[in-house]
């Protein structure tokens, strides 16, 4: 036990480097995916972050997921009883998605060799705006161990989000007032 506690030290490590390292999101959400698949020793992983206008969780970085599963179609909060329970700051895990009602996709998680889901939410000042996902390829419960690591991951990964688009806010604010000024000066 005390060597798996030291790999999920080492994929925080990796995460928080991550997050510091760079402000694409994109490149960050993989990496912090990538981590977390490979510490907790499962299938493959996303993160999918909350489009509340359309109400529906968007891909933002999957890992050892096929393209076809990826693009099986929208993660639609009223069809999906799992994430919306994530949403609301519950973690929630399917012991055998291919068999429960509350997961979306029974079939295309059969054809790609799903057994057990855990989704954890992205909190941001106790607000969901996203969730991170970790996919078994057997029936698999997660200890609290790993819970506590995977809340670690989704929180670190609900900061990156948050600093990106904080970050895109202020570039965009330059970016106006550097064309507002050069209008100024001209006139």
């Amino acid at each position: 036990m005390k060597e798996r506690n030291t790999d999920y030290f080492a994929a925080l490590y990796e995460v928080a480097k991550a997050i510091n390292g760079s402000l694409d999101t994109k490149k960050v959400l993989e990496k912090i995916v990538q981590s977390v698949v490979a510490a907790v020793g499962v299938k493959a992983g996303n993160i999918r972050l909350l489009d509340a206008r359309k109400k529906q969780l968007v891909l933002g970085a999957a890992y050892g997921l096929s393209r076809e599963y990826i693009h099986k179609g929208p993660i639609l909060l009223e069809e999906s009883g799992l994430d919306r329970k994530a949403i609301k700051g519950k973690i929630t895990w399917i012991e055998d998605v291919q068999a429960d009602k509350d997961f979306q996709y029974g079939e295309k998680a059969r054809a790609e060799g799903i057994k057990s889901v855990l989704v954890v939410p992205l909190l941001l000042e106790k607000k969901a705006i996203g969730v991170l996902r970790v996919y078994s390829d057997r029936v698999r419960e997660f200890n609290e161990d790993e819970l506590k690591f995977l809340k670690a991951a989704a929180n670190l990964s609900a900061i990156a989000i948050d600093n990106a688009r904080m970050h895109e806010v202020l570039q965009t604010r330059c970016d106006l007032l550097v064309e507002n000024k050069y209008r100024i000066d001209d006139n």
